[in-house]
């Protein structure tokens, strides 16, 4: 059965919305990401210009600029929102985790 779309985030798809809190171009967000994650995350170009295609229809990131071939965008309230929930649901994952693993086995 198919994911549903944007239902939860991959790790390319939350760090490009992360980016987006301050506007920003496509190579911007290639370089961004990498440096944020401590290179444990990279996103290739094709990749990314379909995520970015992906949120503006969604209505998660505007476009902002248009100069030349370049395009910035910055995340709308909608992209916030689903951040924060992927960021909750992240949270609640590691919290089962050390629930699970650091707290002990419950009797």
């Amino acid at each position: 059965m198919p994911r549903a779309k944007f239902k939860t985030l991959t790790e390319q798809m939350f760090y490009t919305l992360l980016c987006l809190k301050q506007e920003c171009c496509g190579m911007d967000i290639l370089d961004r990401v990498p440096a944020m994650t401590g290179q444990r995350v990279s996103i290739g170009s094709g990749t990314l210009y379909t995520l970015l295609e992906q949120f503006l229809e969604a209505g998660m990131i505007q476009e902002t600029k248009v100069e030349g071939r370049r395009r910035s965008y910055l995340l709308t309230e909608k992209g916030k929102a689903m951040l924060e929930q992927e960021y909750q649901r992240i949270r609640a994952q590691a919290l089962d985790y050390e629930r699970i693993f650091k707290g002990g086995v419950q009797r």
